[in-house]
């Protein structure tokens, strides 16, 4: 049998597309661009059986255009994109990709703790702009410091290992409480508000709910260390990004790094755009060499294996009691 699968957005890595194609699949593909109302025009013209979303919001009517649908697959985890509470009304699961890209995003996020708290952005600006400056500099050196998690999923897993030979001390907090097992250098406590108080620098690892919607505001800044770090690899709607930049003008929050904002990509009067203290990268955490490729065959094998009635990796289905 073949099926007709669309992709959003960026679409799916080579190999990817080539292993669907091989299992008797027709491809098309929207862009990064699409509106809402543009994806639901180009799904109603295809019809497809299946979705694999990357960019691109998957609104009630962007799944109502496709009434052969059977399956959504995020390309990642992140499913805030979609709406699964309507994928459910249609009985329709909603998958994700667990553990293709954590290692790309806990290395991206060392990548920016390390480039924020050494300066490394602003003094190759000045450098290159002539100014050779080595006796105002003076790094933030990590060993001694507490790094607090806000979230405790692969992602900050790996990164509580990546960053222990820095001689780092850690914080961890997730919204469920339930007992963590932790390396020695870590400890685990039940109040964001203990984060709060006492790390040098703060990293971002929860999902976007109701809950953390807004979460990083002025008020929970204000419990925060004068001078702390700010990185966040989660979703940019966790931060009030106005409260941000305030607190980097005062200095309140010493510096941040940003792998996510509110909207993306922001727009040219951004409040966070023009500062020295702000490191912001195009939403490519989960991106690398391997877990493109990852993310896009973990997407064509569970869209497959619900399209083909096969066995279907439950722990990769949000919505799994439609399943049974």
């Amino acid at each position: 049998m073949h099926f007709r699968v669309f992709m959003t957005g960026s679409g799916i890595s080579e190999v990817a597309r080539q292993f669907l194609e091989n299992n008797h699949c027709t491809l098309a593909q929207g862009t990064p661009q699409d509106t809402p109302e543009e994806l639901a025009a180009k799904i109603a013209a295809f019809d497809p059986h299946a979705l694999i979303v990357r960019q691109g919001k998957i609104t009630p009517d962007v799944q109502n255009a496709a009434p052969s649908l059977k399956v959504i697959c995020k390309h990642g985890v992140g499913l805030d994109n979609i709406d699964v509470d309507h994928a459910t009304s249609l009985s329709i699961p909603v998958m994700l990709t667990p553990g293709a890209n954590f290692e790309s995003v806990a290395e991206h996020t060392l990548a920016l703790i390390l480039a924020l708290t050494r300066d490394i952005p602003f003094e190759n600006t000045r450098v290159k702009k002539g100014t050779f400056d080595k006796k105002s500099y003076a790094g933030l050196e990590l060993k001694g410091k507490t790094i607090g998690l806000i979230g405790y999923g692969p992602i900050a897993k790996r990164l509580l290992q990546l960053m222990e030979p820095f001689g780092v001390s850690a914080l961890v907090c997730r919204r469920s409480q339930q007992k963590m097992d932790l390396p020695a250098h870590a400890s685990q406590v039940d109040s964001w508000n203990v984060i709060y108080e006492k790390s040098d620098i703060i990293s971002l690892h929860c999902p976007l709910t109701p809950e953390t919607t807004g979460l990083i505001n002025a008020d929970n800044i204000a419990r925060m260390k004068r001078g702390v770090y700010l990185i966040n690899t989660a979703r940019g709607a966790i931060i009030e990004e106005q409260d941000l930049a305030n607190a980097l003008q005062t200095g309140h929050i010493a510096g941040a790094a940003l792998d996510t904002l509110t909207t993306e990509p922001p727009p040219a009067d951004h409040p966070l755009l023009k500062r020295d203290n702000v490191i912001i990268t195009p939403h490519v955490g989960g991106s690398s060499d391997l877990s493109l490729t990852n993310m896009g065959m973990g997407a064509a094998k569970n869209i497959l294996s619900v399209l083909r009635n096969e066995a279907i990796d439950h722990s990769t289905v949000k919505n799994q009691h439609i399943l049974e």
